[in-house]
């Protein structure tokens, strides 16, 4: 066991300082927007190579150490999850589109075989009940200042139904253990159509026998130029949450909110969501900001910047928590760029954390170095 965790390290070691130095100086002479669709692009190549994906298994096997992390009713095999948004697949005008692209052999959701079998846990999506073309343009941006990231995506997706298809056509290459993220459909007004859509998509997964680990109810999208805030309010969250736990039950449900929001606030989710049935709060979604490219419009920020904005709403509703007496686990989700943000929330009770732009800044075995440091520092 020692001699494993030897080389673990040399090889962590060896990546690290290749990523450094090699890599990300290559990927960082592309724009953000290019290196995205670069990455995505190898992806769509990849996932059905046999050999990629062996090494890319075997890689992991070499470089994550398994670490038994009990979170959201569950036991995972990690506690570092790649968060909704990467894997989330291709846009499409309508669902009969992107099902044609389905039957036709198109991969509509790059990374969908390549990250988990190479990072280990991933949480799909988000997904909508209906495809989305997400917005147009530049949608993502870099900040290495402070080591951020910044996009507004759109809730570009492939809409439930295509998703569940393309998954279901895969059953048995899907990892063991995975999350699939449902969101809110914007610019739905009506909540009894909201609920509706929500059901729908789920049952548009298991329905084709797609069974995730979890769902995670995502009621916080900040980049649609919908108010997110408006969800999140205790009776909303608590029907919503329990119209998703009647269709996904013994499947656990979490739910993503935002940063920011208020005490009062923070008090109400956590309520709202025990009460509905589900069993954690991954806090939080990437903080709304000024797009680079126009101040007029909103785009999420996450990484170094939304650090503080997280670990503050980590603080409250743990503390929160703890008055209320509730059982729900909170689950981190902002800034995690090193074991120093990891231990942080380490050690204020968190188990399991998500992460995304640690993948721009520190590459796919971000998780992988990032536990082994913490682990060493213990």
């Amino acid at each position: 066991m020692r001699n494993l965790s030897m080389i673990r390290g040399l090889a962590l070691n060896l990546y690290e300082r290749l990523y450094s130095s090699v890599i990300r100086p290559h990927l960082f002479k592309m724009t953000a927007q290019d290196a995205h669709e670069w990455a995505l692009n190898q992806l769509t190549r990849t996932d059905d190579s046999f050999l990629a994906v062996k090494f890319a298994k075997l890689t992991q096997q070499l470089t994550f150490a398994r670490q038994l992390t009990p979170v959201g009713k569950l036991q995972l095999k990690y506690p570092l999850i790649l968060a909704a948004g990467f894997v989330k697949g291709m846009g499409f005008a309508s669902e009969e589109e992107a099902l044609k692209a389905v039957n036709q052999g198109i991969n509509i959701i790059p990374g969908w075989h390549m990250m988990p079998s190479l990072v280990g846990l991933v949480e799909y999506g988000s997904f909508t009940r209906y495809p989305r073309l997400g917005n147009a343009g530049t949608v993502i941006w870099r900040h290495p200042e402070d080591m951020s990231t910044q996009n507004r995506f759109g809730l570009k997706n492939p809409g439930a139904v295509a998703a569940a298809e393309f998954l279901g056509q895969r059953l048995n290459k899907l990892p063991p253990q995975y999350g699939i993220n449902i969101a809110i459909s914007p610019s739905v007004d009506d909540e009894s159509e909201e609920i509706a859509d929500i059901q729908e998509a789920a049952m548009a997964f298991l329905s084709r026998n797609v069974y995730p680990t979890w769902f995670t109810l995502n009621v916080s999208c900040p980049n649609t130029e919908d108010d997110p805030s408006g969800h999140q309010t205790h009776g909303k969250t608590m029907r919503l949450v329990k119209a998703l736990v009647e269709i996904v039950d013994p499947i656990p449900v979490w739910v993503k909110i935002s940063p920011r929001l208020s005490e009062e606030q923070y008090v109400a989710l956590i309520e709202a969501t025990e009460l509905a049935g589900g069993e954690a709060i991954i806090a939080t979604n990437t903080l709304p900001m000024p797009a680079p490219n126009d101040p007029h419009l909103m785009a999420g920020v996450g990484g170094g910047c939304l650090y503080p904005y997280a670990i503050d709403t980590v603080k409250i509703l743990m503390e929160k928590k703890q008055m209320l007496g509730a059982k729900i686990d909170i689950i981190a989700c902002g800034g995690i760029l090193s074991h120093e943000q990891y231990s942080a929330y380490s050690q204020l009770g968190v188990k399991a954390m998500q992460y995304w732009s640690a993948l721009v800044y520190l590459g796919p075995l971000a998780a992988a170095l990032i536990s082994h440091k913490a682990n060493r520092n213990i």
